[in-house]
């Protein structure tokens, strides 16, 4: 028998349900459904013939479905949202809500090495199916790429020189787990502000891994497809990289360039805005940590 596993309290949890303004008999999505916190404040205000399905690649968060009828739990990728939802006859919905953080549960176990507080291998993979994991990243890629990873994904200003500390230590022996890798970098690591560049480092290394930033445009680009018009996306990043593509995304329907003006110099972009953008006030901070970085942006499909 499986057990059920801890799971953070959700983030932003009445605002970003309240985003989708959900209709009784409506078709629902939420794509990342962890410890279903999300799934099950939208099942509480769906009729009988409302559905929701939710997506989560984590094994792990399977023990969490919940026993109820109108709800189906689709242990995949939410990149393939659109396959997916196609093959349960579903084209289009009313609702789409994300909630893209890494769950509090994959940082507590440790063997899953997204952790700083754990020494253990390098994985990071959010799926175990996944093929790359961080001893790949770590130990196979060349320096220019792992500068890159460094620069773009850790907005470190010295990714150069961690990129290079990388290469030359792993030349004698590989860098096999968490607690290497702090040993390696050091010297990058002054006691002040270890926690703050090493949570830089390994954010660096995970995104890769788990090809979050194409994984995001892949779903946001289906989602425009598959929501109804007046459908609602409802989206929480925890970093600005996330947070940079979903508003220009919600902004102009596309992650670079101005989309095109008609004959009158007028946009035409496929979502309206709804609302500001919204963060945790300091109450729900003081409770749940993990949302001081939280930004939550709301979306209707014109």
């Amino acid at each position: 028998m499986m057990m059920t596993m801890e799971y953070h309290n959700p983030v932003l949890l009445k605002t970003s349900v309240e985003g989708l303004a959900i209709k009784p008999d409506g078709v629902y999505v939420d794509v990342t459904f962890g410890g279903g916190g999300h799934s099950k404040e939208i099942l509480s205000q769906l009729g009988p013939d409302g559905k929701l399905y939710a997506f989560d690649q984590d094994e792990d968060a399977i023990a969490n479905a919940l026993p109820d009828e109108r709800f189906k739990l689709i242990n995949e990728n939410f990149r393939n949202i659109k396959r997916y939802l196609r093959f349960y006859g579903v084209k289009e919905v009313d609702g789409i809500l994300a909630d893209l953080g890494v769950s509090s549960h994959q940082f507590d176990v440790a063997e899953r090495g997204f952790s700083t507080r754990f020494d253990a291998e390098l994985d990071m993979r959010m799926s175990q199916k996944g093929e790359l994991n961080a001893f790949m990243v770590v130990n196979e890629y060349d320096e220019a790429t792992l500068k890159k990873v460094f620069a773009e994904f850790g907005e470190l200003s010295n990714a150069g020189a961690i990129a290079n500390t990388i290469i030359n230590a792993r030349k004698d022996i590989p860098i096999k787990n968490t607690e290497q890798l702090k040993q390696v970098l050091s010297k990058f690591l002054p006691a002040h502000k270890s926690h703050k560049i090493l949570a830089q480092i390994y954010q660096a290394i995970r995104i890769e891994v788990n090809q979050e930033m194409e994984v995001l445009k892949e779903f946001l680009e289906q989602s425009l497809d598959i929501l109804k018009p007046g459908g609602r996306l409802s989206v929480i990043s925890y970093h600005s990289l996330e947070d940079r593509l979903v508003k220009r995304f919600m902004k102009n329907g596309m992650f670079e360039g101005e989309p095109e003006r008609d004959f009158f110099g007028n946009y035409s972009v496929p979502f309206k805005s709804i609302g500001k953008l919204i963060i945790p006030d300091n109450a729900e901070i003081k409770i749940n940590n993990r949302a001081r970085s939280a930004k939550l942006r709301i979306a209707e499909k014109k």
